[in-house]
């Protein structure tokens, strides 16, 4: 039987990790606004998107539209081979946030600093071959994202590609399941609303700061999950349910909720 203190404090780290990851979809919600509307009309994370654009440049014999997409989509995917490398795959005994995840995510941070430069360096004075090479960047770092979020092992829960959270968040209601478990998936999903229209408001009246509300959520993620791991919050679970590196509350770790007791 598993105690209730061990499945408790589980949970916590659960509720914990999830509240990471809505953060990190403010960061998917902006790179995707400012990428469609300042640097070609491309996403920066939806690829299912720039496939279709990719097919509708096709249609109209649209090249630049063509070479857009495509260079997204190939950005995203060298961003997924180097996050899976550095982020690995999940195994079995892993913590709740292992600490690959959180390399992963200094890495797409790099990047997006490299972003940021290249924004402010060329901001009034941008050719398209820059703007272009903005949204690869962008679209690369989005793809480490992916990486790292994948290494939870976690069925459904992602940061960036969400048309299976909106799916599995209506069949819940049409199914009438408890408000409880409607909420992570919701939370996910404005939060990616939430982003891409501060992305937009951004991008049409302070495009200075763009960058800063791209990058800044990223890194109170990698801060805040340093600290879980500092103060003792990353755990595991044994095959009975209870967790190693049990979570003991400290100073640096008081900023974050208390489990429910």
């Amino acid at each position: 039987m598993v105690p209730v203190a061990s499945t408790t404090a589980l949970e916590g780290l659960k509720r914990r990790r999830h509240t990471l990851v809505v953060l990190l979809t403010l960061v998917t919600g902006a790179a995707d606004a400012t990428g469609f509307l300042a640097l070609g009309g491309a996403f920066s994370s939806v690829m299912t998107g720039n496939m279709v654009l990719l097919g509708l440049s096709a249609g109209h014999t649209d090249a630049a539209l063509a070479v857009t997409s495509g260079s997204a989509i190939i950005s995203y995917v060298v961003g997924v081979l180097l996050g899976a490398h550095v982020a690995g795959a999940a195994v079995p005994g892993d913590p709740v946030w292992p600490r690959q995840v959180s390399r992963a995510l200094t890495v797409e941070g790099a990047v997006l600093l490299v972003f940021l430069l290249v924004w402010e360096v060329t901001l009034g004075d941008r050719s398209t071959g820059t703007a272009l090479a903005l949204l690869m960047i962008a679209a690369a770092a989005l793809g480490i994202q992916s990486s790292a979020i994948q290494r939870f092992g976690v069925s459904g829960l992602s940061s960036t590609y969400l048309t299976g959270t909106l799916t599995t968040l209506i069949g819940a209601v049409a199914a009438r399941s408890p408000r409880h478990t409607l909420l992570p998936s919701a939370q996910v999903l404005s939060a990616l609303v939430v982003g891409a229209g501060a992305g937009a408001l951004v991008v049409e009246h302070l495009p200075w700061f763009s960058p800063v509300l791209i990058i800044g959520p990223l890194v109170v993620v990698v801060g805040l999950s340093r600290r879980v791991h500092d103060g003792g919050w990353s755990g595991s679970a044994r095959p009975d349910g209870s967790v190693l590196n049990s979570p003991q509350p400290s100073r640096r770790g008081a900023w974050w909720p208390r489990s429910t007791r």
